[in-house]
């Protein structure tokens, strides 16, 4: 794995895509909709889906594998310690 940031790993249209699921889709639908393109990615030698739809679907889970990941450690916690 390299050390460069994500947004220089990822495609432009996959980051701008990413982006736009991180502002406008809540938690639950950005996993339902990562899961949805990785399983249209499966069948990605038909002619309206393709195997970019793997990596776009994997990276929309992580965002809330990441969010919950963050949670989990206490990162999640105010100054005061609730939270």
């Amino acid at each position: 794995m390299t050390d460069e940031p994500e947004s220089n790993r990822l495609g432009p249209r996959i980051r701008a895509v990413v982006h736009w699921a991180r502002t406008r889709l809540p938690p639950g639908l950005r996993s339902l909709a990562g899961v949805l393109f990785v399983l249209g990615g499966l069948v990605g030698f038909l002619p309206v889906v393709g195997f970019w739809m793997i990596p776009l679907g994997l990276a929309l889970i992580w965002l809330d594998i990441a969010a919950l990941a963050h949670r989990l450690r206490g990162r999640g916690k105010n100054r005061d310690g609730e939270g």
